[in-house]
């Protein structure tokens, strides 16, 4: 019997027990998960990377023709979606994208854009097994419907924290709509899942000026002198006009086939604002950091406004306090210093060494330098991975030779390393570098050497082949599926090849070495890079989704006053722009000018460029001069979900089994010590 003299002792013993509890489950949350794992909600199973998910998506067929035919407004509406027989009703809908949204809304015989759905748009609190938005993206640009798949999956094997994915079939009003690849968003079920509840802040560095909201399409049509009919602008000469045979949504009935060769790749275009203050908040506006405004991660000031293409685009409510630890961290990174506490070194590093294998230069290594997440945590930086289907080679390539033999050490291209100081720094230092290269020989030897990368090739044939033969509005043919998917294992294998020679030191591992000893590079003369596919798309079958109809004269379509469609090379537009980016304030080279006016531009289009680079946004987004940097900034029509708001899925309410176990146990412990000191009560009173 426990003698009354330790009841009060023992009684407070169990409370301090629920305190400490407590507070180790508030502040060190990460104590638990070893014990209690981490709950993950249902759509982590559902989205299962070796089946393919059906998507049914119903909507008003007014409504969806309307959608279609102003892509590029971006703007959601109401359907029902379901999900492998999950039903969701009142689901946000809306056509995604940056230069590919603006691509298929050119073609004015495609109807095949890449979706956000967002299931909590109307209906707060509405998630899908608790995901609240995912993405379903159109393959364009790659024949053989597998290198976003095997991007994201060579991130996950290293380690990287991938969103899920796993490919989709889709069909609109009963209709089979495509085959796709559906990924997970990168918003509030993503960051509790992979963070917990307590998680940091997500951003996703863009330029404002021509990227997002159809405003390369918009300064397309200026160059081509359309738009409005108004433009001074005469037509760019053509090279060659993209014919498709396929590539539409097909309406009811319709399901032909046929073909057209591979186009080019062409380079999508980033143009920073600069946005006036709005008499207010201050607004944002490009800073002294030149035309980036943020999105290379370089230093400039201390002043919020210069890096607006981050702060712009935060995906959760963020204040000022929010963005200041993103601009001290940049500034020890930039200097060097402390650089394992301003940066997730092993997370990022990862990162980067699985982005050099898929040699993805549609991103933050080429002067684009967006498609990448910045996460931020407590004051430490990491890049999270997005957008692939122009990896292995699809933007930018030039060669065969320069995909296998990409550089490990210099894996950038068009720019200095220097100038990208998120790899560029962590490299400098000798312990990194050495962390980088054995995440390289991980992915080298686990994934390739191993025969992994050739087996997962053939289980995506084997799962994805049917689909794809069957898919109404595909940029490609089956045949030149067929034709890719073995070019696309060959070039994986030398690409390993060549990354364990450089590792080995048998073969130069920088740009500047390999120039001045070709001789040691990798043969790749055998790889037949055209049927890999490319950013210009290919050809396709053919019809338009239900509803789709005709798109008007001036509208998406593109067309001249007299209706006539307009051809423009793409690519030159798009490089010459890069051209122009890279040269910032300082005035264009006489070699620069003359490469410009051997494409064909003429003196007055050139000045065009100039000031598209160095001016404001375009009308489209002067909206973005105007938002409150403390609300999320989301495209028109889009509900500002965030984690300070409603809850936008189960995992955000804060509730999941660790948390029930920790809760559960304080609590009995609670109980424990009442008890105690009840009874002891009881028995002082008998």
């Amino acid at each position: 019997m426990i003698k009354h003299k330790w009841i009060g002792p023992m009684a407070a013993l169990l409370m301090a027990a629920v305190v400490l509890l407590a507070g180790i489950a508030y502040f060190m949350p990460s104590v638990f998960e070893t014990v209690t794992g981490t709950a993950e909600p249902p759509y982590v199973a559902a989205m299962d990377k070796t089946k393919v998910l059906d998507i049914q998506i119903i909507a008003d067929e007014i409504e969806w023709s309307q959608m279609l035919e102003n892509a590029t407004a971006e703007e959601y509406i109401p359907a029902t979606i379901i999900i492998d027989g999950e039903k969701l009703e009142t689901v946000g809908i809306r056509p995604k994208g940056n230069s590919s949204l603006s691509m298929v809304a050119q073609d004015d015989t495609s109807d095949r854009y890449s979706f956000k759905l967002e299931f909590d748009h109307y209906v707060s609190g509405q998630t899908w097994l608790g995901l609240d938005k995912i993405v379903i993206n159109n393959m364009q640009g790659d024949s053989t419907y597998m290198k976003e798949y095997l991007s994201y999956d060579i991130m996950n094997y290293v380690g990287v924290e991938t969103p899920r994915y796993t490919f989709a079939n889709i069909s609109v009003n009963g209709q089979a709509g495509g085959f796709y690849l559906a990924v997970e968003a990168f918003e509030d079920s993503y960051a509790a899942r992979v963070y917990g509840n307590d998680y940091g802040q997500l951003y996703k560095p863009e330029g404002m000026g021509m990227r997002g909201h159809g405003q390369m399409n918009q300064f397309i049509e200026e160059m081509q002198g359309g738009g409005d009919g108004n433009s001074p602008q005469a037509p760019l000469a053509a090279s060659g006009e993209k014919t498709r045979s396929q590539g539409q949504f097909p309406p009811q009935g319709q399901n032909q086939a046929g073909s057209s060769p591979p186009q080019q790749p062409s380079a999508s275009t980033e143009t920073p604002p600069n946005t006036e203050p709005d008499g207010e908040r201050g607004g944002f506006r490009a800073g002294p950091g030149g035309q980036s405004s943020g999105t290379t991660l370089q230093y400039t000031d201390a002043q919020i406004a210069s890096y607006s293409a981050i702060f712009e685009n935060a995906v959760f409510k963020s204040t000022d306090q929010d963005y200041m630890r993103v601009i001290n961290a940049l500034k020890k990174l930039n200097a060097g210093q402390d650089l394992d506490r301003v940066i997730d070194v092993e997370a990022t590093l990862k990162y980067f060494a699985a982005h050099t294998v898929i040699v993805n230069l549609d991103s933050y290594v080429s002067n684009m330098s967006h498609n990448y997440y910045l996460y931020e945590e407590n004051g430490r930086l990491t890049m999270l991975p997005w957008d692939f289907n122009l990896a292995f080679g699809g933007f930018q390539s030039g060669s065969a030779s320069s995909i296998v033999n990409f550089p490990i050490d210099t894996p950038v291209a068009g720019i200095s390393l220097e100038d990208r100081p998120m790899l560029a720094k962590l490299l400098e230092v000798p312990e990194y570098l050495e962390l980088y290269h054995s995440y390289l020989r991980q992915i080298v030897d686990g994934y390739f050497n191993s025969g992994l990368f050739s087996q997962t090739i053939d289980s995506l044939d084997a799962l994805i082949s049917s689909y794809v033969e069957a898919d109404p509005t595909a940029f490609y043919d089956f045949t030149a599926y067929q034709s890719g998917v073995p070019e696309l294992n060959k070039l994986g294998i030398l690409r390993a090849q060549s990354i364990e020679g450089q590792l080995n030191g048998n073969i130069p591992a920088t740009t500047a070495v390999q120039s001045a000893n070709p001789d040691l590079l990798v043969d790749a003369s055998d790889i037949n890079l055209s049927a890999l596919g490319s950013m210009g798309g290919g050809g396709g079958g053919a019809g338009r989704m239900q509803g789709g109809g005709e798109r008007n004269e001036n509208g998406s379509g593109n067309r001249n006053p007299d209706g006539n469609r307009q051809s423009v090379d793409r690519k030159n537009i798009q490089e010459a722009m890069a051209i122009i980016q890279a040269a910032g304030d300082n005035e264009l080279t006489e070699e620069q000018l003359t490469e410009l006016r051997n494409w064909g531009f003429t003196e007055e289009q050139i000045a065009m460029f100039r000031n598209t680079s160095q001016g404001g946004p375009a009308d489209g987004d002067k909206r973005a001069a105007n938002r409150p940097r403390t609300a999320n900034t989301t495209p028109p029509g889009e509900n500002p979900n965030n984690r300070n708001g409603n809850p936008t899925s189960a995992m955000a309410t804060g509730f999941d089994t660790k948390t029930g176990i920790v809760l559960g146990g304080s609590t009995m412990l609670l109980l424990g010590g009442l008890l105690l000191v009840v009874f002891y009560k009881r028995r002082r009173a008998a």
